[in-house]
């Protein structure tokens, strides 16, 4: 019996003669590759710092950017906000030149007689209260009512026969622009009698 004696065959996985198995090189190999493709993917570090500065560059830009649009619109805001108080008047004003025409008129002109003096007066009167509620000014005349010291100031009371805190005569209107005391309505006011 003749022995056969086994020839190696290349890929087959089994070792040579020098007991060097052919599919572990083939493995090695591949490893190697798949090892120089990871190298060649994976950014050195020098990359990465570049590409950081550079991000760092975009960052620093886009916030400089942001910052001077801000400040023009901090300043846009100033601007218009000056502007507001400069001519917050202008239409309040504005409405009251018929007014001042009216007067200068009715001085101007001579022989006038009490009836026409007061009729026009009387028409300048209905000029300024329509300019007051074109600016949103209204009258505050509390008479009969309930003393309120955010809107009224109290010069005396006095005893009356009208409930306590009652507002009972009315020395001077007061005036609110918009809710807000322009001027108090100077008053009088009721007290308990006997106290």
């Amino acid at each position: 019996m003749q022995d056969k004696q086994e020839t190696p065959q290349s890929g087959t996985g089994h070792a040579d003669e020098l007991g060097h198995d052919p599919s572990t090189d083939q493995q090695a190999n591949q490893a190697a590759e798949t090892e120089e493709t990871t190298t060649d993917t994976t950014p050195s570090l020098e990359e990465s710092l570049r590409i950081a500065e550079l991000k760092a560059v975009e960052h620093h830009d886009a916030w400089l950017r942001a910052k001077a649009e801000t400040e023009n619109v901090r300043r846009r805001a100033e601007e218009d906000v000056a502007k507001a108080a400069r001519f917050a008047a202008e239409k309040f004003a504005s409405a009251l030149l018929p007014v001042r025409d009216s007067l200068e008129t009715a001085l101007a002109t001579d022989n006038q007689t009490i009836e026409k003096l007061r009729e026009g007066v009387e028409l300048t009167l209905k000029q300024m209260v329509s300019a007051f509620e074109s600016a949103g000014i209204a009258q505050e005349d509390p008479l009969d009512k309930k003393f309120d010291p955010n809107r009224h100031q109290a010069i005396s009371a006095i005893e009356a026969d009208a409930e306590p805190n009652t507002v009972i005569n009315v020395l001077q209107k007061g005036y609110m622009l918009h809710e807000r005391v322009l001027r108090p309505a100077m008053v009088v006011v009721a007290k308990a009698k006997g106290s």
